[in-house]
């Protein structure tokens, strides 16, 4: 529900008996609208996305006494909206969940699509299941109170979902840049509904991943990798990854350059760096870990134009010899 707001999230309880999983900043800033409810605040950012916190909110649901009737809503960005969903989904073998997302990276991204788990070993997201949520609220206004970095990085995945997709969509980024960083509720509301509408209709096609939802995974081989080597935001992990991975687009003779450089500008006038800011083998040897990789093969997602993907199975050693050959300045 685009534009819908916190305020009205006792209409989706529909008398059952709700806990809420949020974050201390988010409980700090929205509690008071919050409806009567237990409410288990977590810690933040990626380090609290592990399997010892799920053990923590196992325990504390215990306590509560909660069971399959108990409606799970987890408040908040991304991290909360996947552990929140992850508990849910695996507590007594599942528990009806929703989320209000209330960051944009969360409404564009983290909350859609029913991926919901946890990081283990340092690595992103590696235990998790595909659930659905009954419902995402996203209140537009909670994006107020976010910082512009967190911002920024929202509009990494709305850059995505238009260079996969909709070349339209990159026009109308690239034009309304100013008012979309200013968050214009008019701009804003349009480029979330859209985000929305194409990683809907390809999950809708392709659930759990086994053909075109990888497309969705555009920018994040080298994303991820940059990620764990650094501990960047992951809006910036991602637009660093969509650079590298146009520019291999190129050397496959996919992409025609003045597209790849195009698109490099359009991240870069939002604010995301564009640029690795680790070596090749670093990132190789983390790539070996990506969800992604089938025995010393991996599913890697080009661009054969501006708003169109495909999805190549590649050898590792392909891949290194790709990155080894790019211009990384």
């Amino acid at each position: 529900m685009v534009g819908e707001s916190i305020d009205n999230l006792k209409q989706y309880i529909d008398g059952r008996r709700p806990v809420i999983i949020t974050d201390t900043t988010v409980a700090g800033l929205y509690q008071k609208q919050f409806p009567a409810c237990p409410i288990i605040s977590i810690g933040l950012g990626e380090k609290i996305k592990t399997v010892e916190t799920v053990t923590t909110l196992f325990s504390q649901l215990v306590d509560l006494e909660a069971d399959r009737s108990t409606l799970i809503i987890g408040v908040g960005g991304g991290i909360v909206c996947d552990i929140a969903g992850f508990v849910a989904s695996t507590y007594m073998r599942g528990t009806p969940f929703g989320f209000v997302s209330t960051t944009l990276l969360s409404q564009v991204d983290a909350s859609v699509g029913g991926k919901n788990g946890v990081n283990f070993g340092g690595y992103k997201n590696m235990v998790g299941v595909f659930n659905q949520p009954e419902f995402v609220i996203c209140d537009l206004m909670l994006l107020r109170t976010l910082p512009f970095r967190e911002i920024q990085c929202g509009f990494a995945e709305i850059i995505k979902h238009g260079a996969i997709a909709d070349f339209r969509m990159l026009d109308f980024i690239e034009n309304h840049r100013d008012a979309a960083l200013d968050l214009d509720r008019a701009i804003v509301e349009h480029l979330v509904y859209r985000s929305i509408e194409i990683k809907a209709g390809v999950v809708t096609r392709d659930e759990r991943e086994h053909g075109e939802r990888r497309k969705l995974n555009f920018g994040h081989t080298f994303g991820h990798a940059i990620e764990k080597l650094t501990g960047i935001p992951h809006g910036e992990a991602v637009g660093i990854g969509m650079v590298m991975a146009a520019k291999l687009s190129v050397q496959k003779g996919m992409l025609p350059p003045l597209d790849a450089r195009r698109l490099e500008r359009i991240i870069d006038s939002y604010g995301l760096p564009v640029r690795p800011p680790v070596n090749a083998p670093s990132m190789l040897a983390a790539m070996r870990k990506d969800k992604k990789r089938e025995g010393g093969r991996i599913h890697f997602v080009f661009l054969d134009a501006l708003g169109s993907a495909c999805v190549e199975e590649i050898s590792l050693d392909e891949l290194h010899r790709l990155v080894n050959a790019m211009e990384m300045r």
